[in-house]
């Protein structure tokens, strides 16, 4: 999971300015750690329904910042993920059975008493289940539809191995369907072996097929040695494919056992690609 930073611009760094990955992590994407009891609310609310979020298992530096207002990403399915992506911190391997039956009522219950008016749900990759975890995301999303009549977002994996998990997760009708297309194509193997950029773009793509009226939505990292060049390519490709909305982040390597990190992109450079 990429983590995408809120950008905000330094005065003291020079207009146009490029920072390599060696050194200390630049001035504008420093954030002050927020203090108070919601972080701890939030956090005792996801271990006492004993659910997992992105926020943890991506280890996002930005958590903090979510849990002081109290809202987090649900990742269902599990913690441990089938695909060996470079740039993610998630744990791989093979994963357990499923989580309890009832872990759908647990992801409602739990942004029930957050108060959220948008629920996000995203999971690991499970290569491993026949439907790719798709029944399990209808269930969670028609669950906290029921519970709260908030709007629901879902982030998924790219369903590769079973083309029907697409039309299973689309008949909850969350508002939002969410694939991140994660990097540029030639970057694929290395930063998503496992997975195809074009297969991603197909499942966005067919997405909207299935219902017109459902919001699109993909991310790229970047930081990761594309040029400005691909970026755009793929701003083209996601058009293509009818893509509604479009996060860029800087990508943060999670460890050094992790993809490198080739730079930082300054605040000049974001509002650019905006």
């Amino acid at each position: 999971m990429a983590f995408r930073l809120p950008v905000v611009a330094d005065p003291e760094i020079p207009e146009g300015a490029e920072v390599s990955a060696s050194g200390r992590l630049p001035r504008w994407l420093k954030r002050p750690i927020p203090s108070g009891n919601a972080n701890h609310m939030t956090q005792g609310l996801l271990d006492e329904l004993r659910l997992e979020t992105v926020c943890d298992n991506a280890k996002c530096p930005n958590r903090m910042e979510c849990y002081s207002q109290q809202t987090a990403t649900f990742m269902i399915l599990g913690n441990v993920c089938t695909r060996p992506c470079g740039f993610c911190a998630v744990h791989r391997g093979r994963p357990p059975e499923l989580p309890e039956s009832d872990e759908p009522e647990r992801v409602a219950e739990a942004a029930h008493r957050l108060g959220l008016k948008h629920v996000v749900i995203t999971s690991v990759t499970r290569d491993d289940l026949p439907d790719g975890g798709a029944d399990h995301f209808y269930r969670c999303v028609i669950a906290v539809r029921e519970k709260t009549g908030a709007t629901t977002e879902v982030l998924t994996p790219d369903f590769v191995h079973c083309k029907p998990a697409l039309e299973r997760v689309i008949q909850a009708r969350p508002d939002v369907f969410n694939h991140n297309i994660e990097t540029v194509p030639s970057l694929y193997l290395k930063v998503r072996p496992g997975s195809r950029y074009f297969s991603s773009l197909e499942l966005l793509k067919n997405a909207k097929q299935v219902n017109k009226n459902i919001f699109t939505k993909s991310g790229i990292m970047v930081g990761l040695g594309e040029s400005r060049d691909e970026i755009l390519q793929v701003m083209d490709d996601l058009k293509a494919a009818d893509v509604d909305f479009l996060t860029i982040g800087q990508y943060l390597q999670p460890s050094t056992k992790h993809y490198p990190l080739d730079r930082y992109y300054t605040p000049e450079e974001f509002e650019d690609l905006g």
